[in-house]
């Protein structure tokens, strides 16, 4: 029998999620895009503001561990107790993790983390993106096709102003990287030095933070989240990169010469999503969402649709409509507007505003859109990001100080 308060008519229909309740990234106060401003100004960098609470130091570390999100830290304590140790010191001893910004994807956050920038102005705002000028997709991360990446980005970094300033300024990585268009437009400044090992890696940064009395030096390490890819963060072999991070940052650690600050971070945290038809929707199997679109950037729990010429309105409702009780939909202007890119209001910068897409979608639910013929090697992929949930946009603040 009926209820009475529904006698002869339907339940309503579920609305989909509003694009301004997703859990914005903490730009200006917590974000990736905070952390070396707030340093370089304890450091004496004209021209750096703080915007967040940490004491200064004359020499400082930053360690950026790829892939290794809060959540997965805290949840994973037998395997990195070095690290885990250290959670309660994260946010200046408040407990409180930073956030990635939007998309929380590595080409983007290694630029906020160089330039200080939000996507919305530095201008890498995802994994692959429109370029106005050809109207061809840009991979951020791989730089394909090739563009100019002083024109694509032209901000100076944090470290070339430090630099600029006296500070004994460095980078330790993979000799891969030193000349990569990425590292020029979001960590070049000071010198590169290239080590194949971690353990060579950790050695040598404490040393270059020693050679001098103000220096600031950044490393980094790939292989938790190459792992997470391409196993999942429920793995053996993702877990035994975290056992090893784990044991690199307690060597850097316990090698930190006086006065010395070591903040361990990371660009973004991973989630699995199942194989299946109901989790793993294919993009070039589904009509309905090819309707009108002429590009599909982005990642598959972010993504950036350029539709053709006249069809915007229409493919943000089909969208919208297909997607919108399990990810955040959005158009350009009301993406920006919310505070996906940047400070809710603020806007982005003109040269970015049309590398956004027509259309952004963010995954709230435990799904990804992929392209399983024109992005075959993402759709293999087994741990993903790039949305706003906890587990993808928290990243650590770890502190060790001397």
């Amino acid at each position: 029998m009926s209820s009475p308060a529904f006698a002869g008519s339907a339940w309503p229909e579920p609305a989909p999620l509003d694009p301004r309740d997703a859990p914005l990234p903490r730009y200006g106060t917590g974000s990736l895009a905070d952390l070396l401003p707030t340093i370089a100004a304890g450091l004496g960098v004209p021209g750096m503001s703080s915007g967040m609470e940490l004491a200064p130091a004359d020499r400082v570390c930053v360690f950026l561990i790829d892939g290794l999100g809060w959540e997965l830290l805290r949840d994973h304590p037998d395997e990195a107790p070095f690290l885990h140790s250290l959670l309660p010191t994260s946010m200046n001893g408040t407990g409180e993790p930073m956030t990635a910004g939007f998309p929380s994807t590595t080409a983007t956050s290694l630029a906020s983390v160089g330039t200080g920038l939000p996507p919305g102005a530095h201008g890498l705002p995802g994994y692959t993106v429109a370029d106005p000028a050809t109207g061809r997709l840009m991979n951020q991360l791989r730089w394909r096709p090739w563009t100019d990446p002083h024109v694509w980005q032209p901000y100076p970094t944090v470290f070339q102003r430090a630099d600029a300033a006296g500070i004994a300024t460095c980078q330790v990585s993979a000799p891969d990287f030193e000349h990569t268009p990425l590292t020029k437009v979001a960590l070049s400044g000071g010198t590169f030095h290239g080590r194949l090992s971690g353990e060579e890696r950790m050695d040598f940064a404490a040393d270059r933070l020693g050679a001098a009395d103000r220096s600031l030096v950044y490393t980094y390490y790939s292989e938790v989240d190459g792992k997470g890819h391409r196993f999942g963060v429920d793995s053996e072999e993702w877990r035994g990169q975290l056992m090893y991070v784990d044991l690199l940052a307690r060597r850097l650690a316990e090698r930190l010469p006086p006065r010395s600050a070591l903040y361990v971070t990371a660009d973004h945290g991973m989630i699995d999503i199942p194989f299946d038809p109901e989790s793993r929707i294919d993009f070039d199997e589904d009509w309905e969402l090819r309707a009108g679109v002429a590009l599909l950037g982005g990642e598959a729990r972010a993504r950036h649709v350029y539709a053709v010429p006249g069809a915007a309105d229409d493919v943000l409702a089909v969208w919208r409509e297909v997607l919108g009780e399990q990810m955040w939909v959005a158009g350009r202007d009301e993406a920006i507007e919310a505070g996906w890119f940047g400070p809710p209001g603020e806007g982005v910068d003109d040269r970015v505003y049309a590398r956004i897409g027509d259309v952004v979608a963010a995954a709230r639910d435990d799904i990804a859109i992929v392209a399983t013929e024109t992005e075959p090697n993402e759709s293999k992929m087994v741990g993903l990001h790039g949305s706003m949930t906890p587990v993808e946009q928290l990243v650590p603040l770890l502190e060790v100080r001397t």
